[in-house]
């Protein structure tokens, strides 16, 4: 996972930039992949540690079903799409897949296996073994992949800065009031900073999803434009423009180049942010103590989570196997590895609330876990359309003013934003 959201590919929170060109790996087999009865063809993305994190569990998986044999191919998130795409209209697709925010730009054009049949079988109830982002990758009542990675938005805060004020540590109970008393002790006008600020949209839609609202609504259309997006949208912006608690884009600039909130964080330039598991790696030799904790809460819990999941395509000629080996990688024993390689927050719920994952090897600060598995009890579903990657356009350049302050009243630019989504979204209802 990327150090901090500047760095991040335009694919979206789940990429990572890999090297150029397509590493291929293989586990006991050489033969080409995708035909019936050669090795399964596992397409993923990310770097060096996501390749020996991935083929950990592979060796899992092949040591104890012999027969199954699979090739792993990392492929650099930017062309990730295409490459994926390539492979199935030429009805060579991996067999197993790994799929993010985009999945449904796939399953809406048929290159994806429905697995609702294949989980029947196999008994394996997603609910149970990974809680509300179980289902978080359906389309049209159909499950198209099946959780792999899963963290929630976790809040980090620095106990020191928060003793010295006397300010109990945050908690899920946290209302938005609470958190801006907070905000508002911790900050020092022009030195620090109480909060590292919600402009990117995991952040603001756990606000909206909070307040009771939804960016797009249950029958498929934009809902910005509701009291309760435009109420949560003001708030996060009023943090930065009214209250001053969160940098300005120039207060971020003056800090260096490409800092944003994750490393004015480790800098203790700002007391709070709220970001994913992959901060944590830049954090383990800071010299100040620091901790997590849960979202702070709205009307209601509610908060975006972070992850992928592993899907099959539909050009597969080994469906039944591929889907043998999704079962096995997101169980308990391999998921294990996702955690003590410090590559991302497992899924499976058995797992986050392990001591392999409250108390991993490699972390030398004491840190409190277990807020990973509280806060998959509040993780909301995110719209994951199949015209994701336009909305999340259209989302940027209509909310690109109003973070920089040109624009401060919500209601005017997300009135504006919804009509521009309304003309890219197809309306399901």
């Amino acid at each position: 996972m990327p150090v901090d959201r500047n760095q991040m590919s335009r694919r979206g929170f789940l990429g990572m930039s890999a090297a150029a060109g397509v590493i291929t790996l293989t586990a006991c087999g050489h033969s080409a992949g995708g035909s019936s009865g050669g090795p399964l063809v596992m397409t993923v993305w990310g770097g060096d540690p996501d390749r020996k994190a991935y083929q950990a569990r592979i060796d899992l998986l092949v040591k104890k079903f012999p027969e199954l044999k699979v090739k792993l191919q990392l492929i650099p998130s930017d062309s990730y799409p295409q490459k994926v795409q390539t492979m199935i209209a030429g009805g060579n697709g991996p067999d197993i897949m790994q799929v993010a925010e985009s999945v449904n730009t796939y399953a809406s054009k048929n290159q994806l296996l429905p697995l609702d049949d294949l989980a029947k079988k196999a008994s394996l109830d997603t609910t149970q073994r990974f809680g509300p982002v179980g289902d978080i990758y359906s389309y049209q009542d159909k499950k198209y992949a099946i959780p792999d990675r899963s963290g929630a938005m976790i809040v980090y805060y620095n106990k020191e800065l928060f003793a010295k004020k006397g300010i109990k540590a945050p908690t899920a109970e946290w209302t938005w009031d609470d958190a801006l008393a907070a905000f508002k002790e911790l900050t020092i006008p022009g030195k620090q900073w109480g909060y590292g600020g919600a402009g990117w949209w995991p952040q603001w839609w756990s606000f909206v999803y909070q307040n009771g609202g939804q960016i797009i609504d249950d029958n498929g259309r934009p809902a910005v434009a509701s009291d309760a997006a435009i109420e949560a949208l003001q708030w996060a912006g009023d943090l930065l423009f009214k209250h001053k608690v969160v940098p300005s884009a120039k207060d971020y600039a003056d800090m260096g180049a490409d800092i944003g909130g994750d490393q004015a964080f480790a800098n203790q330039k700002v007391a709070v942010n709220a970001t994913g598991f992959w901060a944590i790696a830049g954090l383990t030799t800071t010299t100040f103590g620091w901790d997590i904790a849960p979202m702070w809460r709205g009307k209601k819990q509610a908060v975006s989570a972070f992850g992928s999941g592993l899907a099959v395509s539909r050009t597969s000629k080994q469906a039944e196997n591929a889907f043998k080996a999704i079962d096995f990688l997101t169980s308990a024993e391999a998921q294990k590895e996702i955690i003590s390689s410090g590559q991302d927050v497992p899924a499976n719920l058995e797992v986050q609330k392990s001591d392999a994952f409250l108390k991993p090897a490699w972390m030398k600060t004491q840190v409190d876990m277990g807020v990973f598995a509280e806060s998959s009890e509040f993780v909301f579903r995110a719209p994951f359309i199949p015209e994701w990657n336009e909305m999340q356009a259209a989302i940027e350049s209509g909310l690109a003013d109003f973070w920089l302050g040109k624009e401060t009243d919500a209601k005017k630019v997300l009135t504006a934003l919804q009509k521009n989504l309304e003309s890219i979204i197809k309306s399901a209802g």
